[in-house]
């Protein structure tokens, strides 16, 4: 069976490398699936869940915004922020949703910071999302 390389680039560094049969990703004209021989693309990404399939196992990925490079063989996301479902702890991630939107409310924000907490809160939102839907 034919397989895609899958990329996933965080400011942090590469966070996930490998052969997989099919990527979900939370586009922003709408969700996709990738399976291997798509068109060549470029596409931009969300905050939301990325889910691997790689031999019959699901891996689901809290993602923030980016861009995905889709080709024939190969996809490379490169987001703001992912974090697989296993590792996010929900109560952190309500404490940084809580932060986020007081900053937000308090109106003081501008420019930079102001996209930055947007952001952040973006990616604690999908991340809180992945985490309960998955537990459901």
């Amino acid at each position: 069976m034919a397989t895609l390389k899958l990329e996933i680039v965080t400011p942090e560094g590469k966070t996930f490398e490998g052969e997989v049969d099919q990527v979900h990703l939370p586009g922003a004209e709408g969700e996709m699936d990738v399976l291997p021989m798509h068109q060549v693309e470029v596409a931009e990404l969300t905050a939301g869940e990325l889910r691997i399939t790689q031999k019959g196992q699901i891996v689901v990925i809290a993602i923030g915004e980016g861009f995905a490079e889709i080709t024939g063989d190969s996809v490379a996301v490169l987001t703001d922020g992912a974090v697989n479902e296993k590792d996010i702890d929900e109560k952190k991630v309500e404490e940084a949703v809580k932060r986020a939107e007081d900053l937000l409310k308090s109106n003081t924000l501008e420019g930079e910071e102001l996209e930055a907490t947007q952001a952040s809160l973006a990616r604690s939102l999908a991340q809180i999302n992945v985490k309960r839907r998955r537990k459901g």
